[in-house]
């Protein structure tokens, strides 16, 4: 499942290249079919990501709130050729001409695979592919959606105070609290891992017995490695010393995480085996001499 930088990339994807820009909609698949009826050919005039969702306005007062889940995608194609964002990421295509209909709207290639919902602007064409939500709002209930979300790092929004007010109170593990996207939107099992371990905060502490301390070192930590994820377009939470190639250039994928998909290796601070157990419907990754309780 995409993680929120991901999602702050796509919707800064979809203001760059299709704000202020009319869109066909359309449901290749069927699904969609009555959403797609409400949005086509509006003019999309507002694009923001919230934890793990993508809520796109329109000029008509509708939003389109859009969840990727495991397995959703979305597929962009222009001049420059085709890439993804989301599960499954893939590049291909290259340099096309595009044919332009009456209206000064691409002509996309037919539809390939099961396409919930198809976006095409007079710039390319957006496919979005088996999300677990895609629903047209209401400003109302897009307001609601949203307040049904934790503190988002990468929003200047966020106010850290919200989940530290749930985090104090309670007995349920910090690692089982960061996944909650109604304490904190945006975090998956790859920054919870990491940045746990980058605290040096054993997983299986209860919230309640961090300190005010902790947890602002945690977040902002947190905030540092989003942001990092938005402009990278991946997630590395390794510090260069820590790495087997500490030199410049791009980090390899081996070289990326501290513990994640690290089970049984040797950590790469103290050489203890990293340990991983399932925790909140998901594989925890910790070290458990650098994330002693």
């Amino acid at each position: 499942m995409p993680e929120g930088h991901t999602l702050h990339r796509l919707a800064a994807y979809f203001a760059e290249n299709y704000g202020g820009r009319r869109v066909r909609v359309s449901s290749p698949q069927g699904r969609f079919a009555d959403g797609a009826r409400l949005l086509d050919r509006r003019r999309l005039v507002e694009s923001e990501a919230h934890g793990k969702q993508l809520f796109l306005g329109f000029d008509s007062g509708s939003w389109l709130r859009v969840h990727l889940g495991l397995y959703g995608a979305w597929t962009f194609g222009n001049a420059a050729g085709e890439r993804s964002l989301g599960a499954p990421r893939v590049k291909g295509g290259g340099e096309r001409v595009l044919d332009r209909d009456d209206e000064g709207f691409v002509v996309p290639p037919a539809p390939a695979g099961t396409v919930r919902a198809r976006f095409v602007s007079s710039a390319g064409w957006a496919d979005l592919r088996g999300p677990s939500a895609c629903v047209v709002l209401s400003a109302g209930e897009k307001d609601a959606a949203q307040a049904a979300l934790g503190a988002d790092p990468l929003r200047a929004d966020a106010d850290p105070d919200l989940p530290w007010q749930v985090i104090r109170r309670s007995r349920t593990s910090i690692a089982a609290l960061l996944m909650r996207q109604d304490v904190i939107a945006g975090i998956g099992n790859i920054y919870r891992a990491e940045s746990l371990f980058r605290a040096g905060i054993d997983p299986y502490r209860p919230g309640r017995d961090l300190s005010r301390e902790e947890w602002d070192l945690l977040w902002a930590d947190l905030v540092a490695l989003l942001r990092d994820g938005v402009r990278d377009g991946r997630i590395i939470t390794t510090r260069p010393a820590d790495r087997a190639d500490p030199g410049p250039g791009p980090v390899p994928r081996s070289d990326a995480f501290y513990v994640s998909y690290r089970t049984g290796e040797p950590c790469r601070v103290c050489q203890a085996e990293v340990r991983s157990a399932r925790l909140a419907g998901r594989t925890l990754y910790w070290c458990p001499k650098c994330q002693a309780a």
